[in-house]
């Protein structure tokens, strides 16, 4: 009887390719995680890592004037060049333009995001999302130039601050050295305005993610307790949406440290690092030169990156 009952079981049919091997990736989960990330790994190393050592390796190189060759003698000319007034102020130039558009963004960004996650609801709040997502589906390069026909002195700019009895006050700023010029098109004033309006979507979005985050019940809970809005902003709201600030900054900072068609097309003659290296690399061919110019942003970022990691910034993203 039982050799009849175990005669009558039917066979297990054998194991494709394709089910033994998710047999094997089930029971090897570093095998399975190796073929994951493997590809994308192997891109991380060899096309970005590689290419930042190339390009450090680069910066040690010699550039020769008379001949216009680089050879691959060692040496620290290039890190030495840096530190000369002329390069060290476009370094200089780079950073603050960058610090004041990140501030100015984090200033306006703020309060806009504020209102949309606390006070805008329904098609209000689609409508601010649509505001701040539009201007970054259009090309980079015609915001630019459509603001070099907004900031001429025929452009709706000029009109608005001379309608508004303003004129005088513009005037007055276009004299000061680190804001005027001969126009707000080829002032700092205007190259600065430009910036904040490229990079505000990029604040507002990581600031308005981070409110979102910060509970209705503590801030009630802060009024309940005798605290006036002013202080319930400062010890609550602003805290908690703080590391939102922060990363928005990461990207308001970055993208402007390493801009260089702005600076070329709105505001006065003057480099920046991205310009910079286009015209060492592109013009004169002094690639040992421009790449000493790109690790500085590199070297920059890096500190930035790490101390906006301690503030939470990846969290906020």
């Amino acid at each position: 009887m039982m050799t009849a009952s175990l005669s009558a079981t039917p066979a297990v049919p054998p194991l494709g390719l394709l089910q033994r091997l998710g047999v094997a990736l089930y029971r090897r989960p570093g095998l399975q995680l190796a073929l994951l990330l493997g590809l994308p790994l192997l891109w991380f190393l060899v096309v970005y890592i590689g290419s930042l050592a190339t390009l450090l390796a680069q910066s040690f190189f010699t550039f020769d004037d008379f001949t216009m060759e680089v050879s691959r003698e060692l040496t620290l000319a290039n890190y030495q060049q840096l530190l000369q007034p002329a390069n060290f102020d476009v370094v200089l130039r780079t950073l603050s333009m960058a610090s004041a558009v990140t501030l100015a963004s984090a200033v306006l960004a703020f309060p806009l995001a504020y209102y949309m996650v606390r006070y805008a609801r329904g098609w209000k709040k689609g409508f601010f999302y649509v505001a701040v997502m539009l201007p970054m589906w259009a090309s980079y390069i015609v915001k630019v130039y459509a603001w070099t026909v907004l900031l001429a002195k025929d452009g709706i700019v000029y009109w608005a601050y001379q309608h508004l009895g303003l004129g005088s006050v513009v005037d007055w700023l276009m004299t000061i050295p680190l804001l005027g010029g001969n126009s707000l098109t080829t002032s700092h004033l205007g190259r600065f305005a430009v910036f904040t309006y490229i990079w505000l979507p990029f604040m507002i979005l990581p600031i308005q993610a981070a409110l979102e985050r910060v509970p209705l019940g503590l801030m009630q809970a802060s009024s309940d307790l005798g605290a006036s809005g002013a202080q319930t902003f400062r010890h609550v709201i602003l805290p908690l949406a703080f590391p939102g600030v922060v990363a928005g900054s990461i990207f308001t900072f970055s993208l402007t440290l390493g801009d260089y068609i702005i600076p070329q097309i709105i505001g006065p003659s003057g480099l920046f690092i991205g310009s910079m290296v286009y015209t060492m690399q592109g013009s004169i061919g002094n690639m040992p030169l421009a790449a000493a110019f790109t690790v500085v942003p590199v070297v920059i970022i890096a500190l930035y990156l790490t101390g906006a990691r301690k503030l939470g910034a990846f969290d906020a993203l």
